[in-house]
């Protein structure tokens, strides 16, 4: 049975809350918060969900270093995930930062990429309203983008949607 992980971070707030929705959705899956493990942990999932938030990550670099994925991402540099699966969801605000909906998991998408794992469950844009993203990169949001603020109830099938697509792919 291959072995998945879902890491995420901030605990608590929207992301945690689409990461336990998520969880509940697959069979066998370790929950985990990013500020808790280090990055080589990665290494023992065969697949791999990652989710990030946007909002408010402008405040993350200059008022809180201690931030979950600004302390984590860097030590994923030269971490080796070849052979393995990584699906991405990301959290935004596509009212109040339209210009910068779900950036942050453009941002992990880099880093992922360096790892040499492989990225699956790209998203069409149909359906969002949004001006800019680092994430929609050759025509696709390059993982599942969610806002909570003023779409939540479109998360559940949003999630439902991304997860037949994903979860083949990760077995």
């Amino acid at each position: 049975m291959t072995k998945i992980g879902l890491f995420y971070g901030p605990q608590e707030g929207n992301v945690e809350k689409v990461a336990k929705l998520i969880a509940s959705k697959i069979d066998a899956v370790d929950l985990i918060r990013v500020k808790e493990i280090e990055a080589n942990v990665l290494r023992e999932y065969d697949s791999i969900i990652l989710g990030i938030s946007t909002l408010g990550k402008h405040n993350w670099s200059s008022e809180n270093l201690g931030n979950d994925w600004d302390q984590f991402l860097p030590k994923m540099n030269g971490l080796d995930l070849k052979g393995k699966k990584v699906a991405l969801f990301g959290l935004g605000d596509h009212i109040a930062y339209a210009d910068f909906f779900v950036d942050a998991m453009g941002e992990l998408f880099e880093v992922v990429k360096g790892t040499g794992a492989t990225v699956i469950g790209q998203v069409s844009d149909e359906g969002y309203e949004y001006n800019e993203s680092r994430a929609f990169i050759d025509g696709k949001f390059i993982g599942l983008p969610i806002d909570e603020d003023f779409e939540d109830d479109l998360t559940e099938g949003r999630v439902d949607n991304w997860l037949k697509v994903i979860l083949p792919e990760m077995q």
